[in-house]
């Protein structure tokens, strides 16, 4: 049932993604400096969405990348497409792949990506498939917020129902538990982000209304803006000027190394 409500989100959303997701650089600025010593980088994007993270990684990494972008949602990947061809980047393939494994081969890839995504994928699945699919000294970053980050932001602390609707997320204990699972898999580092957000209470209205984050379609209609009108009277009590809302956006890279 979730999952269908989460692909038809993922499809109505589909035009307007990149526009309604912030994308946070630093990350990238990361991963850019461990895959500095690669002369060729031939890579997984799982989870790919409509290519906002990728279109960082082609402009830190450059020719040296090939990217197999992977997302269930066709029309993630059709958005994908266009926004490539608008970049002329083309040393890419698009692959649709239900998630339940990573239809390549075995031993080929450097690095798997997932950019808050991981939540959607199973994550045995996800560390079995890295580790088949990884060559030796391969590299699984896993870029995503913690439940506990989930709660601490402005949604989680000022929006009814929101973090308990969320049960997705992981926490770090159960990627170190998933990780323990797979020989080939040794957890290097964890990595943590924090990024400092200003924006109106009348624009966070509205990317609520376009649910920017997915946890928004687990909403009815009603019970959303039940709750949108909660979080509006809690942000004005909070904060004397709804034109400056600040908070602090936490999240936490995981770098998996196969041995």
């Amino acid at each position: 049932m979730i999952d269908d409500i989460l692909h038809r989100h993922f499809t109505r959303i589909a035009r307007r993604y990149r526009k309604v997701r912030t994308t946070d650089r630093p990350p990238i600025d990361f991963i850019h400096r461990k895959l500095n010593e690669l002369k060729e980088i031939k890579a997984v994007d799982l989870g790919c969405g409509t290519g906002r993270y990728d279109r960082e990684l082609f402009k830190k990494l450059g020719k040296r990348l090939f990217l197999f972008c992977i997302d269930e949602n066709k029309d993630m990947l059709l958005q994908l497409m266009e926004y490539f061809s608008l970049c002329n980047i083309n040393q890419y393939t698009p692959i649709r792949s239900l998630g339940r494994d990573i239809p390549l081969s075995t031993n080929t890839i450097n690095c798997v990506f997932s950019f808050n995504a991981v939540q959607h994928f199973n994550l045995t699945m996800v560390m079995k498939e890295s580790a088949r699919v990884l060559r030796k000294n391969g590299y699984l970053f896993i870029y995503t917020r913690l439940r506990s980050q989930n709660k601490r932001n402005i949604w989680g602390m000022y929006c009814p129902k929101f973090y308990e609707k969320e049960k997705r997320l992981y926490e770090i204990e159960d990627i170190e538990s998933e990780i323990s699972k797979i020989a080939a898999l040794e957890l290097e580092s964890v990595k943590y982000f924090k990024f400092r957000r200003l924006y109106s209470l009348d624009f966070l209205i509205k990317q609520a209304r376009n649910r920017h984050y997915s946890t928004f379609c687990l909403y009815s209609e009603k019970e959303l803006e039940d709750a949108l009108c909660i979080f509006e009277e809690n942000i004005s009590c909070k904060f004397p000027n709804t034109e400056k809302v600040t908070w602090i956006d936490e999240y936490t890279m995981f770098i998996i190394r196969k041995n």
